[in-house]
């Protein structure tokens, strides 16, 4: 079904000429002659957008606006006026208008702002719609997604959150892990207590043990006083413990007994500590190589993964690359802002190594460093850029004069895509377009050497 638009103005003419023009871009308009019957058919045919005049004799464009957000924040208003002073346009954002536009404006100018705004407001309604789904108790507000990939994350966090299972988080670096893990946290029965973390690959290895299970008094040079670990300052909570994988050897078997036995013993003390507190897990590292490498217990391994939560890098999930893009323009505060498209289908195409995080980075960049609303394609990183051929027909190869040899030539493809997607075999059979089994035999063929291969 299409949108349903709503125009308020006491201008005849002028709302015939937008009620035809919005008709004949396929949208359904319901025009109004002043705020007070803009406002009552507002409540009758709920729109997905509202367009008002500013001035108008009796309810202006403001006070209507103001009506229409309070019966419904969501609802996008664009707003009229022949009057086009700054002030007129920032009161009228101050009070949540969407957009604007001047009189005289053009069809295309109205549409593309329509086109824009309705655009905007699907993306928000289909995360409000998935988040609604994931929880009845609490929110996923920082997890956004609607791909396959993510709709399977997120079923498994329902269904374990409020139990006292385990959990391991596995995935690249900057792909949310602390995120699933606070919202397994939320959505527990443990959401009143604490949620502790701590990196264990970014504290020192002295330290770690005292950081995670605490110390007495005189314990070792600088214990001036009894501390309490991260283990004590969970109790009845959730401890995350970020980056497992790169926990020493040498203290494993006592995580393992502090998990077994629900107990811990200080450094330097001898009395031991009784507790209670759900442990969450994360890891970037490949466990089962570092198992079978003798870098991590397989005992600790299977006690803290009771259920596995693998979560896909980034460019495994590209259709939520916008919806991230618009969450990411909303919490820097530019919702207005807007990506040419081939801008947009740049970053949805690009790798993205450094996961979603890295994402969020370069749209804060963008949104500081942009020119105006709607940021173009000139305005990305040239990391983005580089071998890019959206919107320019060029080549992605350029040959040499005197010839290149073809095998060559597919070999240094080949080892680009496998770059380019982290070496994930999976990933860069679908990056190249070609079946997971053809990439394989290329990789055999031309003696590629994996990273970890000799």
């Amino acid at each position: 079904m299409k949108p349903k638009i709503l125009v308020i103005d006491d201008d005849t003419s002028l709302r015939r000429v937008l009620e035809y023009n919005l008709q004949s871009e396929g949208y359904q308009v319901q025009t109004a002659a002043s705020g007070e019957e803009g406002i009552y058919w507002f409540g009758q045919c709920q729109p997905s957008l509202v367009i008002t005049d500013m001035k108008m004799p009796g309810m202006d464009g403001l006070t209507v606006l103001k009506a229409i957000k309070e019966r419904s924040p969501e609802t996008l208003v664009i707003i009229i006026t022949a009057f086009a002073t700054v002030d007129v346009a920032v009161e009228a954002m101050k009070e949540g208008a969407y957009d604007y536009i001047t009189k005289p404006f053009n069809r295309d100018e109205l549409r593309l702002t329509v086109k824009k705004a309705l655009q905007f407001s699907g993306l928000a309604d289909e995360n409000r719609r998935l988040k609604h789904e994931l929880s009845d108790k609490t929110d996923f507000r920082t997890i956004v997604g609607s791909s396959k990939e993510m709709e399977k994350v997120f079923d498994v966090v329902r269904k374990v959150a409020d139990t006292e299972a385990a959990v391991l988080i596995t995935g690249e670096s900057g792909t949310g892990k602390e995120l699933v893990a606070r919202s397994i946290h939320a959505n527990s029965s443990r959401r009143d207590a604490p949620f502790v973390a701590i990196n264990c690959a970014a504290i020192p290895r002295d330290l770690l043990e005292s950081e995670l299970f605490g110390h007495v008094k005189g314990a070792f040079t600088g214990a001036i006083r009894d501390k309490a670990g991260k283990f004590q300052l969970a109790e009845g909570g959730t401890l995350f413990l970020d980056e497992v994988g790169d926990l020493p050897v040498e203290l494993q078997p006592k995580l393992l007994r502090a998990l077994q036995e629900k107990e811990v013993e200080p450094v330097g003390g001898t009395a031991v500590q009784k507790l209670e507190v759900r442990i969450v897990s994360a890891t970037n590292l490949d466990i089962d190589k570092a198992i079978a490498d003798g870098a991590f217990r397989e005992d600790l391994y299977y006690r803290l993964s009771v259920i596995p939560i693998h979560l896909p890098p980034l460019r495994e999930r590209r259709p939520d690359i916008p919806l991230l893009i618009r969450y990411f323009c909303g919490k820097h505060g530019a919702e207005k802002v807007s990506f040419a498209k081939d801008a947009l289908e740049t970053l949805v195409n690009y790798g993205w190594p450094g996961n979603v995080r890295e994402l969020e980075n370069t749209v804060e960049r963008l949104l500081i460093m942009r020119n105006g609303d709607l940021v173009g394609l000139d305005e990305l990183p040239d990391k983005l850029l580089a071998g890019s051929t959206v919107g320019t027909g060029g080549a992605v190869v350029q040959l040499p004069d005197g010839g290149y040899p073809l095998e060559q030539l597919e070999r240094e493809v080949v080892v680009m895509a496998l770059e380019k997607n982290g070496w994930n075999q999976t990933a860069a059979a679908r990056f190249l377009r070609i079946p997971r089994h053809t990439l394989i035999y290329r990789i055999e063929k031309y003696g590629i050497l994996l990273p970890g291969t000799k």
